[in-house]
């Protein structure tokens, strides 16, 4: 088995996880995990150098201040923090999910612990925190993790640190200010050991980003904010691969992945655009989408 086809299983698993625990709750971030799969499934199975997950197979129940008290935040799903390893900033924390399913994916962490989503007193957050797995940050509102994820760089390499710091984003994250505040920075202290890996779905909460606020050419405005761009299909693991690998000078990267909110799931398509949060609207539907999944576990 190659890595690509290894990797197009992991995205697969992924769709198929967040589609049953979407079941399960009778609504979730399904689109989400549709568009990113093949993005966080690359990112974990082929770029990222990461140690071994320190974190329990069943995440444990959240306590507060546990990450003030112990330093141990989600990140520890995505291994110890080293001066050669890589890190992994989650910015749009609604792709929570996803997130989780990836762990599951590549053996991160249990599939029972999907089972404690979104309970009360479950670290396993619909929305991800710091102490959610996979999320070493609390991204608060859009925009903020990438501030975050510039100042943990500059602190890496001032440290002399090797590894990189790679950060996922939504492309409705770049209507934000603050997104592009953090960009300048970057640029102009020449911070070149991030990766910034975007979901461009072009939809957000109400609709079609362009029908909401149109942002124009993204990769024009980072390029000229300083950034390195690379535009590829964000469900081709090999194009992905080949983007990220690039390490430009004095410059960060960013990977525009141009995805589909409904890939892989057919019966989400006539939905779009509203596709943000999939909420079923009758027994019957949920039930289709049940025989789907089916389906799809059966092959």
């Amino acid at each position: 088995m190659t890595w690509q086809t290894e990797t197009e299983r992991i995205a697969d698993r992924i769709r198929r996880c967040v589609l049953d625990q979407t079941i399960k709750s009778n609504g979730g971030y399904l689109s989400q995990a549709c568009s990113s799969a093949e993005i966080l499934a690359t990112l974990y199975t082929h770029l990222m150098t990461l140690g071994p997950s320190e974190g329990p197979m069943i995440p444990p129940p959240f306590t507060p201040g546990t990450a003030k008290t112990h330093g141990r935040t989600g990140g520890v799903y995505n291994g110890a923090k080293a001066p050669h390893l890589d890190r992994f900033i989650v910015s749009p924390t609604h792709y929570a999910m996803a997130v989780y399913a990836a762990l599951v994916a590549t053996g991160r962490m249990a599939a029972e612990g999907l089972e404690q989503f979104n309970l009360d007193g479950s670290s396993v957050e619909m929305i991800g925190e710091e102490f959610s797995p996979g999320h070493e940050v609390t991204g608060g509102s859009f925009g903020q993790a990438i501030s975050q994820a510039a100042g943990i760089a500059v602190a890496r390499r001032l440290r002399g640190d090797s590894g990189r710091v790679w950060v996922f984003m939504s492309d409705g994250e770049f209507q934000e200010g603050q997104v592009w505040e953090a960009f300048s920075i970057m640029a102009f202290h020449k911070i070149d050991n991030v990766a910034v890996f975007v979901d461009v779905n072009g939809q957000q909460v109400d609709g079609r980003m362009k029908d909401v606020m149109d942002i124009g050419s993204l990769a024009a405005k980072l390029m000229a904010f300083g950034a390195e761009v690379a535009e590829v299909n964000g469900h081709d693991v090999g194009a992905l691969a080949q983007a990220g690998a690039k390490r430009p000078s004095d410059r960060p990267l960013v990977v525009l992945c141009h995805t589909e909110p409904y890939r892989g799931i057919a019966l989400l398509k006539p939905r779009y655009p509203n596709l943000h949060y999939v909420r079923f609207s009758s027994d019957d539907e949920r039930n289709l989408y049940r025989q789907a999944l089916n389906q799809w576990q059966e092959n």
